[in-house]
């Protein structure tokens, strides 16, 4: 089959293990099942890969991807759960041995792909399959830092920081749709532009005073703008942080977080309850994922130079 693979890791020049050609069809385990993939998305996870993050080299080649939908071996639609992992207290996330596809299975950026059977989530007939893969990461992540760990209320108002990737894109719109007043950050006028169209309510440029405290930030960036997310955050308020691109050291103003009763949770992924709830979700509502682009496959490479090179807004799709 054809598939597009991480054959070796480069932290300065991570598209230099990109592989594009033919692999094995997959093994399928006892209680496992494949999917004939119909698109697959891409993430900053694996471009991470091809950096070497996550990743031992004996695991190498490995098909990457984490996000698909397509075609049950019965012929349904489905959507693939990309977290490989028994459920602890009915959630596999926490589960300290998990596993997201093509960290330690071969991934979705194949023809086929093999994942457990309960790994399985109907597609909604009225979700295209470009739309569908979209969800597993970046819009499942949103959506639970939203609708679980912020615990916001409609009408309340919540900052997303770093607008333009895919889970910021993904929380504006899930935010906006759920009755959220949504404020949004960005270094780039093109990209706040573009999140006002996505529904936010007002934009801000990077580390901007605003008019009012919010009552959670929504953090994907880490380092650049962590004392900006503390600080604009009213008493008693919640940042939710899953991912630190610029950087997961940052220096934390301690008497700003207990004095102010502020809290700081983590959050990744979400189960495949939470998942199969989005994507009725998105049938309900009309919401859809802001997708930057859709390309076969063997133009892969594409894709991945676009990320790399910061040039996206929303998601990357791949279609098989």
């Amino acid at each position: 089959m054809f598939a597009v693979t991480a054959s070796q890791t480069d932290p300065d020049n991570p598209l230099k293990g990109l592989t594009l050609g033919e692999r094995p069809d997959p093994a399928v385990p006892d209680g496992w099942t494949t999917v004939s993939v119909k698109a697959a998305a891409l993430n900053h996870h694996d471009l991470w890969t091809l950096k070497g993050v996550g990743i031992s080299q004996d695991r190498l080649p490995i098909v990457l991807g984490c996000d698909a939908a397509g075609v049950d071996e019965d012929g349904r639609e489905v959507i693939v759960h990309a977290v490989i992992g028994t459920p602890v207290l009915g959630d596999e996330t926490l589960d300290p041995k998990r596993s997201l596809l093509s960290e330690v299975y071969d991934g979705t950026f194949a023809e086929k792909v093999a994942v457990p059977r309960g790994n399985l989530v109907p597609k909604p007939a009225g979700l295209s399959f470009e739309d569908a893969a979209c969800l597993p990461t970046a819009w499942l992540t949103a959506y639970r830092m939203l609708f679980e760990k912020a615990d916001v209320r409609p009408g309340q108002t919540v900052l997303v920081q770093g607008a333009g990737g895919g889970v910021a894109t993904a929380l504006i719109a899930l935010g906006r749709a759920g009755g959220l007043r949504v404020w949004a950050t960005s270094r780039s006028a093109d990209k706040r532009e573009r999140a006002l169209e996505l529904g936010a309510d007002q934009v801000f440029e990077t580390g901007a005073r605003l008019p009012e405290r919010v009552d959670a930030v929504l953090e994907t960036v880490g380092l650049a703008t962590w004392d900006h997310s503390l600080s604009s955050l009213r008493p008693g308020g919640r940042v939710v942080i899953c991912g630190a691109t610029s950087g997961l050291v940052a220096p934390t103003k301690l008497a700003q977080v207990f004095f102010q009763q502020k809290s700081i949770i983590g959050s990744t992924m979400g189960t495949r309850e939470q998942l199969a709830r989005l994507a009725v979700f998105l049938d309900q509502t009309g919401i859809r994922p802001v997708i930057d682009r859709v390309l076969p496959l063997d133009r892969a490479e594409e894709g991945f130079a676009a990320m790399a090179a910061e040039n996206v807004f929303g998601k990357v799709v791949f279609t098989v």
